[in-house]
């Protein structure tokens, strides 16, 4: 897989950029690569995009556990390699487990979750491959996490199905040509695994 946009210097940005670069340099793990160098390419949007994703990402009324659990589901859906590779970092240093992670990484539903954790699993999964969520569903997720963290963790889904989209299509590889941690499904064989 050959990426799609060479990599953004940070010297060749225009000025006017550059206070966006910083910001984007002072949270990213991936310096001014992954989703970002795609997203420089239209400073507008990606201005928009940055303060959107802070919010999402560390303003959020969702805990960071089950916020990159979240994450890490939607990366799976969606086979997106660079996403998993970094968020399963961030996850793991949030608490999620290494026995979820894996189960997920290889499209089961994880055994081993917290009640909190299968929650947010079945909210997820059934918005990103159902595109609804069934009645009884939202009520649990309302009466145990609260209607703002539903809302927000609904947008965060979303959002992490552009950011997935965004890495694809510029095709994002790991860092160093590092291997690729997803194996890579149809999506056919995606649904029937997650929602099984």
């Amino acid at each position: 897989m050959t990426e799609r946009l060479p990599q953004i210097a940070y010297a060749d940005l225009p000025e006017a950029v550059r206070p966006l670069a910083d910001d984007i340099l002072k949270i990213s793990s991936a310096a001014l690569g992954g989703p970002y160098n795609a997203l420089l390419r239209s400073p507008d949007m990606a201005r928009r995009c940055f303060d959107f994703l802070d919010y999402l990402r560390f303003k959020t009324s969702v805990n960071k556990r089950l916020n990159e659990f979240a994450i890490l589901i939607q990366a799976r859906i969606s086979n997106a390699q660079y996403e998993w590779w970094a968020h399963e970092i961030i996850g793991r240093k949030a608490g999620l487990s290494d026995a979820v992670m894996r189960d997920l990484q290889q499209c089961r539903r994880p055994t081993t979750m917290q009640p909190d954790e299968r929650l947010v699993y079945d909210y997820c999964v059934q918005l990103s491959l159902n595109h609804r969520v069934p009645d009884a569903l939202w009520q649990e997720a309302v009466d145990h996490m609260g209607e703002q963290a539903v809302i927000d963790l609904t947008v965060l889904s979303g959002t992490y199905v552009m950011v997935s989209m965004l890495l694809n299509a510029t095709q994002v590889g790991i860092p160093n040509g590092g291997a690729l941690p997803l194996e890579v499904l149809d999506p056919v064989v995606i649904r029937q695994r997650l929602l099984a």
